[in-house]
């Protein structure tokens, strides 16, 4: 594939670039290390079709399916980690790598999910130190045969119900050790597919369950400094079509109650909502925001990210108010479709692309605009900026954190898959 563009054309394009945002006040030197230094974390579950390291010949109850048959998934701990080096390696700026509890190594032993210790991800936390990559965590509550029948925390089987509290207490507790680890907290999701297909004749009672099976959970202490607890929720899943017990209401209340975050993930809400808007009213009430940067295309929630302009405005409304110390921002999608390691990729570099842009825009002429109910202006204005030589200076970014520019990426995944993911079967 023919190369993007030389060190000279990138480095001179950029110097009219960084003129032309000078003449709005922004310094864009400052904004490409600003916006290298937001750490992004990239989803393991993409690399190998949310499939995980129990032996599962299928999909075991939950509302979750990754569709596709591209060749070359990981299939064991080593190759993931090596897909996801590779990754990096195409992606600018901080990365941290989010793990579900299935991807456990437990030397070929069986252990269940409940029973799993920090020791079983000795060799993820060793990778962690060695590449300097925190990690994130999150139970698994599908894939498993006591989630067959789409209960799992709100289940009504007192037995299944305690099997699951136990799984997400033992996920904590692996996340703590992560935490220590690293020197950093581990994000720890909690997400739920409980649900139902059909109209359920009774909402309240699996819900009252839930919350009580989230009291005990946070109510374990945890050291502060080495986990960071987030609930989330879904508006329908693969068998919870008519109702969800975990929806959005009832996690932002939740939430509120426990001052813990929630995840706003991009596909888990109608089509026509936008969570940019969101935002600015659920950190009002939770110390912050877990936001899960993904696409729903019609009934999936976990399609690829893009430089949409819904991914856009999400980014702008973080960055004009200043509040990114409040969000963790992650991905999460799987596509076994297309190259796992290219979806990382474009996933990852459409969300860091948005970043960069919305730390380039002069946002407080537009604040001022507003304050001065020049309103006229602060249209005029927004219209202005989305000409500036924005692409210049993503070139630059990617020049500077030593990854590829522009389209060079695609001819480097196509080598490794020559090289390494064509020889797995």
């Amino acid at each position: 594939m023919k190369t993007y563009g030389n060190i000279e054309s990138i480095e001179a394009a950029y110097e009219l670039a960084k003129e032309a945002y000078g003449k709005f006040g922004i310094n864009a030197d400052a904004v490409v290390e600003a916006a290298l230094e937001i750490p992004i974390s990239v989803q393991c579950w993409q690399g190998d079709d949310v499939t995980g390291f129990e032996g599962a010949d299928g999909i075991s109850g939950g509302g979750i399916l990754a569709t596709g048959n591209y060749p070359g998934r990981a299939r064991n701990g080593d190759e993931l980690r090596a897909d996801a080096e590779f990754a990096f390696s195409l992606i600018p700026g901080k990365k941290r790598f989010s793990l579900h509890m299935f991807y456990a190594e437990t030397g070929g032993k069986k252990v269940d999910r409940d029973e799993l210790e920090p020791e079983h991800f000795t060799t993820w936390m060793a990778w962690s130190r060695t590449k300097e990559i925190p990690l994130d965590f999150n139970p698994s509550f599908f894939s498993h045969p006591l989630a067959n029948d789409g209960y799992t925390l709100a289940s009504a089987d007192p037995a299944i119900r305690r099997f699951w509290i136990r799984h997400a207490a033992a996920s904590r507790k692996i996340a703590s050790a992560f935490g220590a680890n690293q020197g950093s907290p581990s994000v720890t999701n909690i997400w739920i597919p409980d649900g139902s297909k059909d109209l359920p004749a009774d909402r309240l009672s699996p819900r009252r369950r839930l919350k009580e099976a989230l009291d005990e959970i946070l109510d374990v202490p945890q050291d502060p400094r080495t986990i960071t607890d987030a609930v989330e929720s879904k508006l329908f899943g693969i068998g919870s079509e008519s109702y969800v017990a975990g929806s959005h209401d009832f996690y932002l209340a939740y939430a509120t109650a426990r001052q813990i975050k929630v995840c706003l993930d991009m596909g888990h809400f109608h089509p026509t909502e936008n969570i940019a808007d969101k935002i600015s009213a659920a950190l009002l009430f939770v110390p912050g925001l877990l936001i899960h940067f993904s696409r729903g295309v019609r009934w999936d929630s976990d399609h690829v990210p893009l430089f949409s302009d819904e991914l856009r405005e999400v980014c702008r409304e973080i960055i004009r108010r200043n509040i990114q110390n409040k969000i963790d921002f992650a991905l999460d999608f799987f596509d076994a479709s297309i190259n796992r390691i290219a979806a990382w990729t474009i996933g990852a570099r459409s969300l860091r692309k948005a970043l960069l842009e919305a730390l380039l825009e002069p946002s407080g002429l537009l604040l001022e605009a507003e304050e001065a109910g020049k309103l006229h202006e602060r249209l005029g204005l927004l219209e202005e900026f989305k000409t500036l030589p924005f692409s210049a200076v993503w070139d630059k970014l990617c020049l500077d954190a030593k990854v590829p520019v522009g389209t060079d990426w695609l001819g480097k995944i196509a080598d490794y898959e020559a090289q390494t993911l064509s020889k797995r079967k």
